[in-house]
């Protein structure tokens, strides 16, 4: 899972997607995407279901317009080399935007066609966007569920929710 940068709470407090109205962990429960429902102090045990985390930039901000462009050049570099030494077969973009800094292309919500990078194991990224509403939320948003680290055979965005 790859995120932008960590907002201004999610780095005082030392966890992922911390802020006070986030719905990041909220809906990777409810859309079956991790088995138990999990709070942001409980970050780290999104491993135990074979999911990782990073950010594309590592400096926080209080919003992701603070970000400047060489941030982004050099988070591309650092990803692609933890991308090489990790091999995950689903990749997982936490905003549109993040997807496409670091591809350096547009794209649009849906399966994408164009590949991340030419290996076998790799299929297109699907967009997605996640409801802005809890009642929009459903079941079955189609995200893998439970697929180890080095398992899955897409890479995906999203919006940020």
């Amino acid at each position: 899972m790859v995120g932008a940068n960590p907002g201004d709470r999610s780095a005082r407090v030392g966890h992922y997607y911390a802020g006070r109205t986030n719905q990041f962990w909220p809906m990777m429960y409810e859309s079956g995407v991790i088995p138990e429902a999990l709070e942001y102090s409980d970050d780290r045990r999104i491993l135990e279901f074979g999911i990782g985390m990073t950010d594309l930039v590592k400096r926080p901000t209080r919003g992701i317009e603070e970000i400047e462009r060489q941030e982004f050049a050099e988070g591309r570099v650092l990803l692609a080399r933890k991308l090489e030494e990790f091999h995950p077969r689903i990749i997982a973009f936490n905003g549109k935007m993040v997807y496409e800094k670091f591809s350096g292309r547009a794209c649009k919500l849906g399966l994408q066609k164009e590949l991340l990078e030419e290996r076998p194991d790799r299929v297109a990224a699907r967009v997605r966007h996640p409801p802005n509403r809890p009642e929009q939320r459903v079941q079955g948003s189609g995200l893998p569920g439970g697929e180890e680290r080095g398992a899955g055979q897409s890479q995906s965005c999203g919006n940020d929710p």
